[in-house]
C-alpha cells in the first residue's frame, strides 16, 4: 500500500506571502529581496551580492497607501518563476514555494472553510491536476536549488 501524503489547507491568501518577495536584481540579475512594510508605507529593495538598494514610498496622495506585493513598487521580474507547459509557475519566495510544495505534491487534499479567496482557490488549474505533480515538483526542485 502506497504512503499517504496529506496537505492540509491553512487558508492562506496571496497577499501573506507581499512583504518579502525574491526578485532579480536589475544591476547584476542575481537574487534580490524586495520588502514592503505597510506601517511605516514603504517598500525596499536590496541585492546581497552588488549592493543594489532604491527605497521608495506605498503612499498615495493623503493617506491612501497601496498594499501590494513587494517587487511591483520596483517593477521587479520574479527570481522564482518557470515556465510549464506554456503556463507561468512562480512563487514569491520560499516559504510560498515550500506551502507550493506541500500542496503539489499530496495526494490528499483536505479543505477546510473554503473562502473562494484562499491562495489555492485562485490558483490556476495546472497547480492542481495530478498528471502535472510530477512536473510541477521536478521545477519547484530546481527553482530551490536556483
Amino acid at each position: 500500500m502506497s504512503q499517504v501524503n496529506r496537505f492540509q489547507d491553512e487558508n492562506l491568501i496571496l497577499s501573506d506571502f507581499y512583504k518579502e518577495v525574491w526578485v532579480v536584481c536589475s544591476s547584476c540579475t542575481k537574487k534580490a529581496m524586495a520588502t514592503v512594510n505597510f506601517e511605516t508605507k514603504t517598500a525596499r529593495l536590496f541585492c546581497l551580492h552588488c549592493g543594489h538598494n532604491k527605497e521608495t514610498t506605498t503612499a498615495l496622495i493623503k493617506n491612501g497607501t497601496i498594499k501590494t506585493a513587494a517587487h511591483q513598487y520596483f517593477q521587479a521580474e520574479l527570481w522564482l518563476k518557470a515556465t510549464f507547459k506554456n503556463e507561468l509557475f512562480w512563487a514569491y519566495n520560499n516559504k510560498h514555494l515550500e506551502y507550493l510544495e506541500r500542496y503539489i505534491g499530496a495526494n490528499l487534499r483536505e479543505h477546510k472553510d473554503r473562502t473562494h479567496f484562499t491562495l489555492l482557490e485562485k490558483l490556476p488549474k495546472f497547480y492542481h491536476e495530478a498528471k502535472n505533480r510530477e512536473g510541477l515538483l521536478k521545477i519547484i526542485s530546481k527553482l530551490k536549488s536556483k
